[in-house]
């Protein structure tokens, strides 16, 4: 049994390959682009840039944030939030359906030939957690071993990733408060200088920028990161789920129409397969 082949046939057939896909996440970083886009038009027609640039303005927001987020986790729990926040920019994506047929043409060939699942471990390198649950199969573990591990890798992955969103969401709350900080900052040193005229300029720019800097920063950069990291962190717990119920499947030697319908009750709506219904598959056993 070729998996890549009966995928890639399905796929031909209506329906997506269950391979991650790579590469950039457009929808970021079109959406990051455009915010920056506006923003740097609205800045350069009103006159010169060099207005916005201030740098003690920065170090209250950008330090400010950075030690005030540290300070509400762990160093390592703030490097990785970061590593998470540039993961996403470039995610590899799984499509549901297509992971639910490519896990009952598992099925189906484990059930004619068990030994077929050590044979196809090769290819499912590219798949770490289907590897995983594969070869845990393969080995003959009990099924309720099986779904012991394979759930409590879910939940470990999904409590770091939901973690990592808690940190960016932080820091989108705290930049925006170090630019009020700032502002108060700038008040005081203006109010405090009334009697010399050349160093009001440089306290009102410390008062408005750092108000400009925190809103930019937590508004339009942390707070979609922070979105974009739960939501693939969404995505990556339903396609895990859908690998565990069919490893646990495939463990227990159930029909694959059973298991068809545990899959169909994780997918959403808009999202669920009938894979051995003829009629509604375009006459293909292996739907759509």
């Amino acid at each position: 049994m070729s998996l890549t082949r009966d995928s890639a046939e399905s796929s031909r057939r209506g329906g997506r390959s269950a391979r991650p896909r790579g590469g950039v996440d457009m929808a970021t970083l079109v959406g990051l682009a455009a915010a920056a886009v506006v923003i740097f038009v609205a800045m350069a027609s009103g006159g010169s840039l060099r207005a916005f640039i201030d740098p003690p303005s920065l170090i209250i927001v950008l330090g400010g944030t950075l030690a005030v987020t540290t300070a509400s986790f762990s160093l390592s729990d703030v490097a990785i939030a970061w590593r998470d926040a540039g993961a996403v920019l470039i995610h590899r994506t799984s499509d549901p359906r297509g992971v639910a047929r490519q896990v009952l043409l598992l099925a189906e060939a484990a059930r004619r030939a068990p030994e077929t699942l050590r044979n196809v471990l090769p290819e499912l390198k590219h798949e770490s957690f289907l590897h995983r649950s594969v070869t845990l199969v393969a080995e003959g573990l009990p099924p309720d071993d099986i779904e012991r591990m394979l759930i409590g890798e879910v939940e470990a992955s999904g409590a770091g990733k939901v973690k990592s969103a808690g940190v960016l969401r932080r820091a989108s709350e705290v930049a925006p408060a170090m630019g009020l900080i700032g502002t108060l900052v700038g008040l005081v040193q203006m109010l405090g200088s009334l009697n010399d005229p050349s160093s009001i300029g440089p306290a009102m720019a410390l008062a408005l920028l750092t108000t400009f800097y925190g809103a930019v920063l937590g508004n339009v950069a942390l707070a979609p990161l922070a979105a974009k990291v739960e939501r693939t962190a969404e995505e990556d717990a339903l396609v895990k789920t859908l690998y565990t119920i069919g490893a646990v499947s495939i463990a227990r030697q159930e029909n694959p129409r059973r298991l068809e319908m545990l899959l169909n009750a994780v997918l959403p709506p808009g999202k669920r397969i009938q894979y051995f219904d003829r009629d509604s598959d375009r006459g293909s056993p292996r739907g759509a």
